[in-house]
């Protein structure tokens, strides 16, 4: 057939834009929204997550989007609505749960949805029932024993689905094939699961047919941060960082500044956008289209604003220590597993690998080198003036 027409359709490249998936974690601390009900509740920052949700995927149509809660005591999906069994026909008690089919499955937009583009529909469904389900369940004895939030947790469900749905977009192959093709998570050389660059060396067209698919996420915080979640953190940071997923942070309260998700910003590329204070809730959804909507293939021909750091802000790399869990300026580390301690460690064994540490001469005063002191010349003549003694 490419004689007939003489095309070489061989050579021909597909130029149509990689799909996109956005990973939105939404901090659903209710310590932390009930301190900004006055300037920005709860149901509002939801409306304009949901505005620039549908704005992302209207750009292209095989763009995808995930929403978790970052809730107090656990990280739970918002959308998609994991496969659960729903309630029977005759278990129906309110109009929220036609929302749901009787054998389980997708959450159905509701009958006043028939304007609406459906899977715009399908989504504000979705979310807003888990979150309302989220929100019933929780009880006032888990909102006294953890005050936080569980930002460690909906980082690693958000990566874990970000690397299957990366393998499931992949060539057709079997499934050994393409976990041994796509990446290796052992080789730094290999290509990435799901990343922005899967092969950096490579020429454009190459590059491109490799871009199945780009991911990025998204984290809105209120919740100061927890140092007992420092470990879990960084390893979901490295883990991203290796994957090439960049972490954008948007922090919607003055005590959720956290140190840690200003290091996963800047380490992976994403952006730190402070919006904190009042005036800067009204406008939202004007720093969630105009600086987070871009993807990271768009942001390589912008100029973004802000950076890691936040507004004019460096980034804090301070560290939490292994044994009090403290943010610590200068302490001390095991030159075996890196582990940082605030203070000594007893009898000098690690705490974490249990290695003998020796701290050698820390803390001991130095003697200082004895200085020989100088003979002082007497003016007025070469010797010593004292006579030279004889024997009698």
């Amino acid at each position: 057939m490419n004689a007939v027409d003489a095309t070489t359709r061989s050579n021909e490249v597909d130029t149509t834009a990689p799909s996109s998936l956005l990973c939105v974690i939404l901090d659903t601390n209710p310590h932390a929204w009930n301190l900004l009900s006055s300037s920005l509740p709860l149901s509002k920052a939801l409306a304009n997550v949901l505005v620039f949700l549908n704005a992302h995927l209207a750009i292209n149509a095989a763009n995808r989007v995930a929403v978790l809660a970052s809730h107090t005591d656990r990280a739970v999906w918002l959308y998609p609505t994991p496969d659960t069994p729903g309630p029977q026909h005759g278990d129906r008690t309110s109009p929220d749960d036609e929302l749901t089919p009787p054998d389980g499955g997708p959450v159905q937009p509701p009958s006043d949805a028939a304007n609406k583009y459906r899977p715009f529909a399908l989504i504000e469904s979705a979310i807003k029932r888990n979150l309302a389900t989220l929100m019933s369940t929780t009880t006032p004895e888990i909102l006294f024993e953890t005050p936080t939030t569980m930002i460690a947790g909906a980082l690693t469900l958000a990566l874990t689905h970000i690397s299957k749905l990366s393998l499931l977009a992949s060539p057709n192959q079997s499934s050994a094939q393409t976990t041994q093709s796509s990446f290796n998570y052992s080789d730094p050389s290999s290509g990435t699961a799901g990343s922005n660059n899967l092969n950096p060396n490579a020429s454009a067209d190459a590059s491109h047919a490799t871009q199945i698919l780009t991911s990025r996420i998204l984290v809105l915080s209120t919740s100061p941060e927890n140092p007992t979640q420092y470990i879990p953190t960084m390893n979901a940071l490295f883990a991203a960082q290796r994957l090439q997923i960049p972490i954008d942070v948007l922090p919607l309260s003055p005590h959720s500044k956290s140190t840690f998700l200003q290091q996963a910003a800047d380490a992976t590329g994403g952006l730190y956008i402070p919006c904190t204070t009042p005036l800067a809730h009204a406008g939202l959804l004007q720093y969630l289209m105009l600086a987070f909507l871009p993807d990271a293939t768009a942001r390589r021909y912008l100029v973004m604003p802000g950076g890691s750091g936040g507004e004019g802000e460096g980034v804090d790399f301070r560290a939490a220590c292994f044994c009090h869990r403290r943010i610590v300026d200068v302490g001390y580390v095991c030159s075996i597993c890196l582990s940082i301690f605030c203070e000594v460690v007893p009898d000098g064994v690690c705490l974490t690998c249990g290695s003998v540490l020796a701290m050698g001469s820390f803390g001991k005063k130095t003697e200082g080198v004895k200085k020989k002191k100088k003979k002082r010349r007497i003016e007025g003549g070469a010797g010593s003036g004292a006579g030279t003694p004889m024997e009698v």
